[in-house]
């Protein structure tokens, strides 16, 4: 028998954190390609908080990235993996590492024109920044493997293998552009395409995650409903009426 649960505040504190996370990530994305398009030359995605008119902006949409990547994180804490030595690192370990990473990368944005760390221009505070933006990019694409390694259901583990796929190869070919400078462009737009992937697919993670939750709140609640008072009545019932009747103490006696 399917029982529905009543709405608790855990439900509706999860609930209302996973649309808070989807809002702030879906805002993140359209901020960064709203910067993008501004913009009059073509740039890399770091690019658009080095001293540029989207700088302030660009900071609000990676505390927006961090301030959903953190939710994810926490609400994804249950996802296990099914090997060992597949991936030693849950998906939630991975999100909150990347999380953490891309705060210290709002917090100290590169100079202008972002300089790559072999650059004769590069600074301190360039390398802070972009050590720390491939350290979370690198996690998040890690965070994709675990999830495609999990004992999660066999769509999830598809798509997020080839959201792995598609971020690594993408953004590897940007980053070769890069260090070439060679073709920047077309780096920068690679880079842009690689960005929204790994955003999008954290969206679309969350969600799924919280699907799955209150899929197995109901699996559970069936699993362990307790008896209707109808079915408890009924029960009773036929137990009265198959039990057999008392036995008296002591033969009947004749009349005298």
């Amino acid at each position: 028998m399917t029982v529905q649960i009543p709405s608790t505040r855990p439900t509706r504190a999860g609930r209302a954190l996973t649309a808070a996370a989807a809002l702030a990530l879906a805002a993140a994305l359209a901020i960064i390609w709203a910067g993008r398009l501004l913009l009059e030359r073509p740039v890399y995605v770091s690019e658009l908080g080095a001293e540029e008119p989207t700088a302030r902006w660009f900071k609000y949409a990676l505390l927006l990235i961090v301030f959903g990547g953190a939710i994810v994180a926490w609400r994804a804490r249950g996802v296990r993996l099914r090997r060992r030595d597949a991936m030693f690192v849950r998906p939630a370990v991975l999100l909150a590492i990347s999380s953490a990473c891309f705060f210290v990368a709002s917090q100290e944005p590169c100079t202008s024109g972002c300089p790559i760390p072999f650059a004769d221009e590069i600074r301190w505070q360039d390398l802070v920044h972009t050590s720390s933006a491939v350290i979370a990019f690198g996690a998040a694409a890690l965070a994709m493997l675990a999830v495609a390694c999990s004992d999660a259901d066999r769509s999830l583990r598809r798509i997020s293998l080839g959201a792995a796929g598609s971020v690594a190869v993408i953004a590897a070919t940007g980053g070769i552009f890069s260090l070439l400078r060679f073709r920047t462009d077309i780096g920068g737009l690679l880079e842009f395409v690689a960005t929204s992937i790994g955003v999008l697919w954290l969206l679309w993670f969350g969600l799924r995650v919280q699907a799955g939750s209150g899929r197995s709140r109901s699996i559970a609640a069936t699993v362990h409903a307790p008896a209707g008072p109808g079915r408890a009545r009924r029960g009773r019932g036929r137990s009265a009426e198959t039990s057999p009747a008392p036995r008296r103490s002591g033969a009947a006696r004749p009349p005298s």
